[in-house]
C-alpha cells in the first residue's frame, strides 16, 4: 500500500511539475511585458547625512557633468593611452568621465556653515545648480545657514552665493582666504586666462564683501572647525579641519578633482590647477597625511557622497569610500 502511494504521488508531482513548466513561461513572458515606465524625473535625494561627535555633517550633491575625459583635463602630461588604460584598470569608461560637485553643510550646534555654493542658477539650465533646493529637502532653509565658507574662488564654488542680484543665504557671514581674494579682485587678471573667474568674483564675491572675513592659515573660523593653506590648484585654496570628541576629518576642496587620475597619479598635471607643480606637492602631502592617521575626508567633487578615505598604494593613493564608521 506504502509502494502504491509513493508511486501515485509521483506521478502526481510529475504531473504537477509539468504543468507548472508549461505555465511559468507564461507567467515569465506575461512579466516581461508588464507596464512598468521609469520615472527619470524623479532623481535621488540628493544628500547624505552622518554625526562625527556633536557635528552633523550633510554632504548635498549639486549636480553632476558628464564628459570627454578624464584625458586631458587629467594628465596632459602624459600619453593618453596611458591615462585611459589606468581608468579601463580602475572600471571606468576610458574617453568618458562624469564630475560631481559636493558642498558640505556642518552643524556644529552653534553654527551652520556651509562649505561652497556650487554651480549656482547659471548651472541649472544642465542640471546643476541644485544646492538650495536639495538644502530644503534635507531640512534646512537657506536662510538657514550662518556662515558661509569658501574654500576657494573657482565658479563652482561662488556661483551659488547669488539668487539673481540677491545673496542666496540671507542670514550668513561669510569666509574666505585673503590670498584667495587679493588673486581674484587683482587687476592682473585682466587680458590672462584668469579673467573670466575674476569676473565671476567680481559678480558673485565681491557684492558680499562687507560681510566677509578674510582670513590665513590656521585661522580658527569656528571653535571645531581649522583653515589649512592648501595652494596649488588656486594661490589661495584652502582645506578644514573639522575636530569634535577627539575625531577628525578634513575637507580637502579640490585638492583632489578626480578619485583616480588625482590620487593614484598625484604628479599628473589637472588643467583646473593654475600652479601644476604646486598642486602635485600639495596632494602628496595632504593625502600622504590623510593616509598616515587614516584619517576620513570629503572632496567636494569624490564620488557622492563624497567621504572616505585614502589608503598609500604605487605612487599615489587609492580611495577607500566609507561605509558604517559613522554609524558606531
Amino acid at each position: 500500500m506504502t509502494k502504491d502511494f509513493d508511486r501515485r504521488s509521483v506521478f502526481k508531482l510529475g504531473a504537477a511539475a509539468g504543468t507548472a513548466m508549461v505555465v511559468a513561461p507564461q507567467i515569465m513572458t506575461r512579466a516581461a511585458y508588464a507596464e512598468a515606465p521609469q520615472r527619470p524625473e524623479v532623481g535621488n535625494a540628493g544628500f547624505h547625512r552622518f554625526v562625527m561627535g556633536d557635528f552633523e555633517i550633510t554632504v548635498i550633491l549639486d549636480g553632476v557633468r558628464p564628459g570627454d575625459g578624464p584625458y586631458p583635463t587629467f594628465g596632459a602630461d602624459q600619453k593618453a593611452e596611458d591615462v585611459e588604460a589606468l581608468m579601463v584598470e580602475n572600471f571606468l569608461p576610458p574617453k568618458r568621465m562624469v564630475n560631481q560637485f559636493n558642498p558640505v553643510l556642518v552643524n556644529t550646534g552653534n553654527e551652520l556653515v556651509l562649505f561652497d555654493t556650487g554651480m549656482g542658477p547659471d548651472g541649472r539650465a544642465a542640471g546643476m545648480g541644485q544646492l538650495t533646493r536639495r538644502l530644503a529637502d534635507s531640512g534646512y532653509s537657506p536662510s538657514d545657514v550662518t556662515m558661509v565658507v569658501l574654500t576657494h574662488m573657482h565658479g563652482d564654488h561662488i556661483n551659488g552665493l547669488m539668487e539673481g542680484d540677491q545673496p542666496a543665504f540671507i542670514g550668513a557671514r561669510y569666509v574666505a582666504g585673503q590670498t584667495e581674494w587679493d588673486f581674484w579682485t587683482s587687476p592682473d587678471r585682466q587680458g590672462t586666462p584668469a579673467e573670466g573667474n575674476a569676473k565671476a568674483v567680481q559678480a558673485k564675491v565681491v557684492p558680499l564683501k562687507d560681510k566677509m572675513t578674510f582670513i590665513e592659515d590656521k585661522a580658527t573660523v569656528t571653535p571645531g572647525i581649522t583653515a589649512m593653506a592648501a595652494p596649488g590648484h588656486t594661490p589661495g585654496h584652502m582645506v578644514f579641519m573639522l575636530e569634535t570628541q577627539g575625531r577628525k576629518l578634513m575637507l580637502t576642496a579640490d585638492t583632489a578633482n578626480h578619485f583616480v587620475a588625482s590620487l593614484q597619479r598625484p604628479d599628473w598635471e589637472v588643467s583646473f590647477d593654475i600652479d601644476k607643480a604646486q598642486a602635485a606637492a600639495t596632494r602628496k602631502e595632504i593625502f600622504g597625511m590623510l593616509a598616515s592617521e587614516k584619517m576620513p575626508f570629503i572632496g567636494y567633487h569624490m564620488p557622492h557622497p563624497s567621504v572616505g578615505f585614502v589608503e598609500e598604494m604605487g605612487p599615489g593613493f587609492r580611495f577607500v569610500p566609507a561605509s558604517y564608521q559613522f554609524m558606531v
